[in-house]
């Protein structure tokens, strides 16, 4: 009987097993059908509308149109990388391309350099932000996109190019440019804050990245003795090479250490990413800055420092990007940037904030649910949670720019006065120092005086939404007096912006007018007398007790 029951038993696994291979073939088979059947649809309508539309058809434009809204419905970072796009990506890898070193932006119908590069070709012609671009080797640029103009601004390194400018209302001027390597360097600045405290901002994580923030911190060490504890900097920072996030860690942490995991569809993918080589330095006191800027790469970053109790995050809650994206060549040189694997932090907790195979109605994607947020311990044993960004062992709260002070920008009346006030001042005091006086803040209300910079406040927007209620239920006449009243008294207050904003419009305009005199590296030095996050930072290095207790369950 026992034989008997075995026997049953084994025939009974065989014949699931069976059932299951079946099972799975008959899935495979079904999804390569649809495949193939969805693909002869595809092909036989493009063919169609190619051949019978109306109109000429661009089968190029077409279908990259397709591609593009067909990859839209998965996520925001799998992308189509035609041909023509191929440069642009490199660059976002590598960070280098061949051209002069400025930044453009189209106004008037022309190009105007809004930011030059230090040390490149454009910094030696001693061109300026506020230079309008009229020509390319001959090439007039009126209504021509920043696109086209960056590609006719660069090129391979040592081949020339000629520029016609025009400097405010001065006459055209030719001038003779050699393209050389630009590099934008991941590492902008690193400096000290004070006799103890150093700082080194991170913008990018491109190529290098890992050796470029080792080789500040190197720098650091050997140069100023009194070095005891170093913020980095990730505010803004979008992220990139999933290696490069390793490797910054690595100058933090010792080798051999977990930094991030990988998981997706294909588990002969799925990968554990640990530090290669021996810190720059393990024990020094670390603070990392993040914002709703910091995304991906970043969030490796912030997350492991924050899961091994390296150090400590301050700022703001991060993006929430935990996906990981890899590259794949189709044809015709173009690839195809696809998302194939989430990614986890050392405590086993996944960063995403949206969850993209689940849409809402409108088609959005919808934030995960608190009641769907798992708990998770750090290595002392601190609860931390997924499905959200890294949240900061230190909440600042964010500095949020007025209305006044964005439509100032948005018009370019900072820049331009900055531009103004470069061409009557040749020097300034240093970036760490200077301050506009009361009697340049007199100037630029008076340089405002002429200037049109309307806005809508969220109040105006909302008495606005009332009054069209009002008048579609036949109330407005009843009200309008008062409608009038409330009306008038919240323009009379946005005539006030201007002193009521005072202070942020100043730091505004301080920013822009110190980066003509030092470029990039001086802006991020100026930055720093108002800075809360990294006051807030030197505070908590000082207060030991607290930095400490900030790091226990």
């Amino acid at each position: 009987m026992n034989l008997q029951n075995k026997l049953k038993k084994k025939w009974l696994i065989i014949v699931s097993i069976t059932v299951i291979g079946f099972s799975s073939l008959a899935f495979v088979a079904d999804t390569y059908f649809e495949i193939s059947k969805n693909i002869d649809i595809f092909i036989t309508l493009y063919r169609d509308v190619n051949t019978y539309y109306v109109d000429d058809t661009d089968p190029g434009k077409l279908m990259k149109v397709a591609i593009d809204n067909m990859l839209e419905s998965l996520d925001p970072y799998t992308n189509y990388i035609s041909e023509s796009e191929i440069e642009d990506y490199r660059f976002q890898v590598t960070g280098q391309y061949g051209g002069l070193g400025m930044q453009i932006s189209i106004r008037d119908n022309y190009p105007m350099i809004t930011e030059i590069y230090e040390g490149y070709p454009c910094y030696k012609a001693k061109l300026l932000p506020g230079d309008y671009i009229l020509k390319i080797d001959g090439q007039d640029l009126k209504n021509k996109n920043t696109s086209d103009v960056s590609k006719l601004l660069k090129g391979q390194p040592k081949t020339k190019v000629k520029l016609t400018y025009r400097r405010g209302n001065d006459a055209e001027k030719e001038i003779e440019l050699e393209r050389e390597e630009i590099l934008i360097k991941n590492v902008p600045y690193s400096g000290m804050l004070d006799e103890s405290t150093g700082y080194i901002a991170l913008k990018d994580f491109r190529n290098d990245a890992g050796k470029d923030v080792a080789l500040a911190l190197k720098e650091l060490k050997e140069k100023y003795t009194g070095l005891k504890h170093v913020i980095l900097d990730l505010r803004g920072n979008p992220g990139g090479l999933l290696i490069e996030a390793v490797n910054v860690v690595n100058v933090f942490t010792p080798r051999n250490q977990l930094v991030v995991s990988t998981k997706g569809k294909i588990k002969e993918w799925e990968k554990e990413y640990k530090t290669n080589n021996n810190p720059i330095d393990d024990n020094i006191p670390l603070i990392v800055l993040t914002n709703r800027g910091s995304a991906s790469a970043s969030e490796i970053v912030g997350g492991t420092i924050q899961d091994l109790d390296r150090g400590l995050t301050l700022g703001q809650r991060s993006f929430g990007k935990g996906l990981v994206q890899s590259t794949r060549p189709v044809s015709y040189g173009t690839q195809l940037k696809v998302t194939t694997a989430k990614y986890y932090t050392p405590s086993g907790r996944c960063i995403q904030a949206l969850n993209y195979s689940h849409r809402n109605e409108d088609g959005s994607a919808g934030e995960i649910p608190d009641s769907l947020k798992k708990m998770f311990k750090t290595k002392n044993g601190r609860i931390v949670f997924d499905g959200g960004g890294i949240a900061p062992d230190l909440k600042i709260e964010e500095t949020k720019i007025s209305n006044i002070t964005m439509a100032l920008k948005a018009k370019m009346y900072l820049f331009d006065f900055a531009t103004n006030y470069h061409k009557k001042n040749s020097t300034i005091a240093d970036a760490k120092t200077f301050k506009l006086t009361e009697k340049d803040w007199s100037d630029f209300k008076l340089y405002l005086k002429d200037k049109k910079y309307d806005y809508q406040t969220q109040s105006e927007k909302a008495l606005e939404d009332l009054k069209k209620k009002a008048e579609n239920e036949k109330y407005f006449d009843k009200i309008k007096s008062n409608y009038l009243l409330l009306k008038n008294s919240l323009e009379a207050e946005k005539e006030a912006d201007i002193e009521t904003f005072k202070q942020e419009i100043i730091e505004e305009l301080e920013l822009e007018i110190v980066k003509r005199y030092f470029y990039e590296k001086g802006t991020i030095q100026h930055s720093f007398i108002y800075d809360k996050e990294v006051k807030a930072a030197i505070s908590l290095f000082k207060n030991e007790k607290e930095f400490n207790k900030l790091l226990k369950p």
